[in-house]
């Protein structure tokens, strides 16, 4: 399944979501082909994170209005793992713990379902039936791991440590990367990559970005701060505030907003443009 020809791979039109019976996004409209970095940048409380939550189908958001559309399919109907397995990936601004569950089998079975995939266009299984799950070839699934660890200098010891259990917040940022790495998203959108991190870990991160970046990869960098895109360099810089996208341009956008802030775009401080969540 590709997305139609001349279409952008991810299409957001005049999305409107809610939270608890409050709208948060109040038209959204981005576009997104595989090969390009683009930045969203805002205020607290913009609603940057709810977009990416409502991208992947979290359920506690509602679309009001609006449309995403995924290679070509509107994607609002699909659970979150569906919406993973056709080849989007969501890396978590705080991610969580899962004890018991080492990073390792937990980077297997996501890679098995991955590669699996999901086509919407394929006939739903019977009621009752339980599809079966593609087999991987261990060794070849161990390459492959150790190559995008080599990618992303992790130690091997890394994947004995059950998921997210005591690590760090550059290790939790890192887990999320390499995930990316192994799960090779067609669009990926990491939310507040650069929060709570210091700046090595933030150098080492972003590295791991940039490995990953090429022709078969879109992403959306999620970010408060300039700093992350000192690092990461975007092709796209989007300004969202109250919901909405306000401004598009070039990486010079995301200096300007360095040196001036986001008052000279808003009209408002940024303690006054942040009601929401």
């Amino acid at each position: 399944m590709t997305t139609p020809s001349g279409e952008a791979d991810l299409i957001i039109r005049d999305l409107h979501a809610s939270v608890d019976g409050k709208e948060i996004l109040r038209g959204v409209n981005l576009e997104i082909r595989k090969g390009e970095t683009h930045a969203l940048m805002g205020p607290n409380g913009s609603g940057k994170s709810t977009l990416a939550n409502v991208i992947m189908g979290h359920p506690r958001y509602d679309v009001t209005q609006g449309e995403i559309l995924f290679k070509g399919h509107n994607i609002l109907e699909l659970s979150p793992d569906k919406r993973a397995r056709m080849g989007l990936f969501l890396a978590f601004q705080y991610p969580s713990s899962v004890p018991g569950v080492t990073l390792s089998n937990f980077l297997r079975s996501a890679y098995a379902a991955r590669q699996e995939g999901y086509d919407p266009d394929a006939p739903e299984a019977p009621s009752g039936d339980v599809p079966k799950q593609k087999r991987i070839n261990p060794s070849e699934f161990r390459k492959l791991l150790q190559s995008k660890m080599s990618i992303l200098k992790i130690d091997n010891d890394f994947l004995s440590r059950y998921l997210n259990e005591g690590f760090s917040g550059g290790e939790k940022k890192r887990a999320e990367i390499l995930q990316m790495a192994v799960l090779q998203p067609e669009i990926a959108v990491l939310d507040e990559t650069d929060s709570g991190l210091d700046i090595d870990a933030l150098r080492i991160v972003a590295e791991g970005v940039n490995a990953l970046r090429g022709p078969n990869m879109g992403s959306l960098i999620i970010t408060h701060y300039q700093r992350l895109l000192n690092y990461i360099t975007p092709d796209i810089v989007h300004v969202m505030f109250r919901g909405q996208i306000i401004r598009t341009g070039g990486r010079e956008l995301a200096l300007e907003l360095e040196e001036k802030g986001y008052s000279w775009l808003t009209g408002e401080t940024e303690e006054a443009a942040a009601p929401t969540a």
